[in-house]
């Protein structure tokens, strides 16, 4: 029996409450082998649609004093709960049907940011839809926002992406482990908090991706798998010259990055996600597709970062 880190990308649940639904139902199934083997899971996912869809919801706060502004760790936290809520009624439907008993549980996790992270001052985590460039342009002049392409795929308004210090409810989530649970945490990256006298949110999203192996080294998971849109990462990607990467070390994973093989928006934080985590634990980390789990787990095209 292992305890598996598994971390969730937000563009994958969908754009709307009655899509992502869907989409979980059909995603949970992929974890069923492992959870049959009796391997401990741990469920964390991104929110940067969801987030973003749910800060639009309130911008008209800003000529409109009916509507309440909402800053951006409260949409978080409501990102947690609904998706959270989605993912819980996923997987027990799907166990259910398979006749397996298993309680889950969505925790409603805070991370530690610093205040002075460098990140403040210069935005670059995308949240939110995508845009046009000619709509994008256009966004950026009337809010004073920022907006950047994202990874080929449109533009998308950026906020700061601070670097997780510490997990705020990581005791718990240990507890919960101890008596069985599926545990849903971190989510969205978790809400960002200062420490000062009392805890204060931050205007800011944590990547996800680099909470979920935080979390993952808190707990001294054995394996932290970061799933994606496609089975394997890529040198070149994109292009004619693309090859897929394998099982690699920590140190070829650096020396990629240096060349310049991952994209900010999409592979880069993932691979130094898995970085971390195998650095502070001498364990394993994969990336991968969701669809390609099972295969993943047997060492099947999938990309492995090791010692």
């Amino acid at each position: 029996m292992s305890k598996i880190v598994i971390a969730f990308g937000g563009n994958a649940l969908g754009n709307n409450p009655k899509e992502q639904q869907a989409l979980i139902k059909k995603a949970v199934k992929n974890l069923v082998p492992l959870i049959k083997d009796g391997h401990q899971i741990i469920i964390g996912h991104g929110n940067g649609p969801q987030v973003g869809i749910i800060n639009l919801a309130f911008e008209d706060s800003y000529e409109n004093e009916d509507i309440p502004y909402m800053p951006f760790p409260e949409c978080t936290a409501m990102s947690q709960g609904y998706i959270g809520y989605h993912l819980q009624k996923g997987l027990r439907d799907v166990l259910e049907e398979e006749g397996i008993e298993k309680k889950i549980v969505t925790i409603v996790t805070q991370v530690v940011v610093d205040k002075n992270d460098p990140s403040f001052k210069n935005p670059t985590k995308p949240v939110g839809p995508f845009y046009s460039k000619r709509i994008a342009e256009k966004l950026m002049a009337e809010s004073g926002e920022k907006y950047v392409e994202d990874a080929g795929r449109g533009w998308r308004k950026v906020v700061a992406s601070p670097k997780p210090l510490e997990i705020v409810e990581i005791d718990t989530i240990k507890d919960l482990l101890k008596t069985g649970h599926i545990i849903i945490a971190g989510g969205g990256g978790g809400i960002p908090i200062y420490l000062q006298n009392e805890a204060k949110g931050a205007n800011a999203v944590i990547d996800k991706d680099l909470v979920s192996s935080l979390m993952a080294t808190n707990l001294d998971a054995d394996l932290l798998i970061i799933l994606t849109n496609i089975e394997q990462a890529e040198l070149n990607y994109n292009t004619p010259q693309a090859t897929k990467v394998g099982s690699i070390t920590v140190e070829e994973a650096k020396k990629y990055i240096e060349e310049g093989h991952f994209a900010k928006g999409s592979m880069l934080p993932k691979i130094q996600a898995a970085i971390n985590f195998v650095e502070n634990t001498g364990n394993r980390a994969m990336i991968t597709s969701l669809t390609n789990l099972e295969n993943a787990i047997k060492g099947i095209r999938v990309t492995e970062i090791h010692k």
